[in-house]
């Protein structure tokens, strides 16, 4: 590809730049540049690739993109080198995501849930749909496991190749996940939304954000470039959202009636039964997603679709056909006489969430077995205790994904959340271990729920990635319980 076309739409090109043969885009200083290749000077917290120029240049760049000048010739100087990055990636890989509709979901909780109810009922509906995640990628029936450890969204590198796939395979829409770090990194620049979705705020990622403002302004950049908004009013971040964005934008609540609402709503254990209600029409709606929660998750999933222009006749017998998500309240057979789910929470609302639905619906006691991620938000340590003490029996706290940091600090931190609220509990540092306790102590009627790792079949140990499935795990300690 010219250069001049590469940089169409994103700066104007030197004319002896204009013609250079581009083969590749490179953000990574520590990757070799091959001839032909351009690379984009990010400025990061703790690294400004500007100052990597003078190395690459005797390495053959051929042009670097900036945000100042650096006395070079194959200089180009732009506002924002993450937004470039973006740019030229859409152009280097023909535009994708105009030959899509693209329909992306932001928000603390849920993310998953609802771009995967999405996916499904436009497939049923007979489109051919891609999908972006935490759980993997989808181009039609074809599944891909990323070895990405922040796959929800992708670097440009992986996103724009990805997309050209899905456009290429003849997908129709592309539903993703889009998280605050990716929107404040502007991975998702030059992407037009014909719809995005909202679903909550809740206390998470404050490593790298900081603060809560500071989070909700990260998501708050994703509708900046949406033809629709549908808004969770029954959240206070929501709400604020709403009033503030200017593109057009519809409400959904299982609290009140709004553009999209549930009504007269019934919780069984292993699923509900609503009403949902758009205008003046209501349509009786069975999902196979058990608690409140996936009544929103749902109810946001189904405005999407509607949004997109479906009938509501068409698409709501569908949802009643889905069986869930991998690893969001995943029950794991045992063939015993209790119970094993595995779920993804991972942050205070997102425990209270699946914790509050399994008592509802429990026979006997509650166990949650849980930890926090290291080299993460260490502020929400002491909070996921309290969430957990809040509906939980009995507590197992242990490791999540520790990182570099030392799994029984952690463990001790989260335990300082339980003071005063006479919870009961054990401290078991190895996560393999704590599950083969959980499993061995279990009585009749118990409901054991494994947080933190739901989709993922992995834990990361300093900083190396090693298998880790709880489905296996659970499997060997039952093995070992009847042995």
């Amino acid at each position: 590809m010219k250069a001049k076309d590469l940089f169409a739409g994103v700066a104007e090109l030197p004319q002896p730049l204009k013609d250079i043969e581009i083969k590749e885009i490179l953000s990574d200083s520590r990757r070799e540049p091959g001839e032909g290749s351009v690379f984009v000077c990010l400025v990061g917290k703790r690294f400004d690739a500007h100052t990597a120029i003078p190395a690459l240049s005797k390495k053959g760049v051929s042009i670097f993109v900036t945000e100042r000048d650096c006395g070079i010739e194959n200089q180009v100087i732009v506002k924002d080198t993450r937004e470039a990055l973006s740019l030229l990636w859409a152009n280097f890989t023909g535009n994708p995501q105009r030959k899509m509709k693209m329909i992306a979901v932001t928000g603390t909780n849920g993310k998953t849930t609802i771009t995967t109810v999405v996916k499904n009922i436009l497939s049923g509906l007979g489109e051919k749909v891609g999908l972006i995640g935490t759980a993997g990628d989808e181009i039609g029936d074809e599944v891909f496991v990323s070895d990405r450890l922040a796959p929800s969204t992708p670097e440009q590198e992986d996103l724009y190749p990805l997309l050209k796939k899905m456009a290429d395979a003849g997908c129709t829409c592309c539903v993703m996940e889009a998280t605050s770090q990716g929107l404040e990194q502007r991975r998702l620049t030059g992407i037009d939304f014909e719809v995005a979705a909202f679903t909550n705020l809740t206390q998470d990622h404050l490593d790298v954000h900081g603060s809560m403002e500071n989070y909700y302004q990260a998501k708050k950049l994703l509708f900046s470039s949406c033809k629709t908004a549908i808004i969770n009013l029954d959240d206070e971040s929501g709400r604020r959202l709403y009033g503030e964005i200017a593109c057009p934008k519809k409400g959904y609540s299982i609290e009140n009636e709004t553009d999209f609402y549930a009504d007269a709503a019934s919780l069984r254990p292993h699923g509900s039964i609503y009403w949902y209600c758009s205008g003046s029409r209501a349509y009786k709606t069975e999902i196979n997603l058990p608690g409140g929660y996936n009544v929103s998750n749902s109810l946001c999933a189904l405005a999407i679709v509607e949004t997109l222009g479906h009938k509501p006749e068409d698409f709501i017998p569908l949802i009643k056909s889905f069986k869930g998500v991998r690893g969001r309240c995943e029950v794991v057979p045992t063939g015993r006489d209790f119970t094993v789910i595995i779920d993804y929470a991972h942050s205070p609302d997102a425990l209270e969430n699946i914790l509050s639905s399994v008592k509802e619906c429990a026979d006997g006691r509650v166990v949650c077995l849980f930890g926090c991620g290291g080299d993460r938000d260490p502020l929400k340590r002491p909070l996921m205790a309290k969430s957990a003490a809040k509906y939980a029996d009995f507590l197992i706290v242990t490791s999540d994904n520790p990182r570099t940091e030392d799994p029984h600090a952690i463990i001790t931190q989260i335990i300082a959340g339980l003071a005063g609220t006479g919870a009961e509990y054990i401290e078991i540092d190895n996560r393999r271990e704590a599950i083969f306790w959980a499993i061995k102590n279990s009585r009749p009627r118990d409901t054991l729920v494994l947080c933190g790792k739901g989709h993922e079949d992995y834990q990361i140990i300093g900083t190396v990635k090693h298998h880790f499935d709880e489905r296996e795990v659970v499997a060997e300690a039952l093995k070992e319980l009847k042995e």
